[in-house]
């Protein structure tokens, strides 16, 4: 079984929220107005990818290990 982990670098997040927009549910902005993880099975893997791929800054890391 693969797991996967999703890590916002809060440093660089400008808080585009293209990652909110394409992957609702898994990223929220917070008070501060950058991204961070809520619910990371919220969305289809393939949505998560997008996420991480349209980030303008790079901030989200998406990491797999197999159990």
């Amino acid at each position: 079984m693969t797991s996967v982990r999703l890590k916002v670098d809060r440093e660089l997040c400008v808080g585009s929220s293209t990652c909110v927009s394409v992957a609702s549910g898994v990223f929220e902005l917070g008070p501060d107005g950058k991204a961070r993880v809520v619910n990371p099975g919220a969305a289809p893997i393939a949505a998560v990818e997008d996420a991480v791929d349209g980030c303008p800054v790079l901030a989200i890391t998406l990491v797999r290990s197999d159990r």
